[in-house]
């Protein structure tokens, strides 16, 4: 079965950064080639909302409004990381940040496509992000 593992997140002041980090677990025997992958989180009291992803060639990625030019979603040339990079944080961006991936295709899907995809098989837990005034 496969597992992802967040990282990174933490408590900072508004206007700082953290950068997010997500890896497929120990056990998971798989990498993050060929797949659509997306961060999500969801604030207190708040649905889960999507907040960027990147394509499955990892080349090009798609932001929700709310962090576009704030956030940079990317991933190492191995394809075994995916990060988030929060810069100007905001105390509305305070909640739980999970990545997501998808299974490995061949064909490629572009970053707008990896955003609207509906079916995530593969989370992570988590990692809380509290952003203070």
């Amino acid at each position: 079965q496969v597992q992802l593992v967040e990282s990174g997140g933490g408590s900072v002041q508004a206007g700082g950064s953290l950068r997010l980090s997500c890896i497929p677990s120990e056990h998971s025997n798989f990498g993050f080639s060929g797949s659509c992958l997306k961060w999500f989180r969801q604030g207190p009291g708040k649905e889960r909302e999507g907040v960027a992803a990147l394509s499955n060639g990892g080349l090009s990625a798609y932001y929700a409004d709310s962090v576009k030019g704030r956030f940079t979603v990317s991933q190492d040339e191995a394809k075994t990381t995916l990060y988030l990079q929060m810069n100007g944080l905001k105390v509305e961006d305070t909640a739980m940040y999970y990545c997501a991936a998808t299974p490995a295709e061949t064909t490629y899907r572009t970053a707008t496509y990896c955003y609207r995809q509906p079916d995530f098989p593969y989370w992570g837990q988590g990692t809380q992000v509290t952003v203070s005034s």
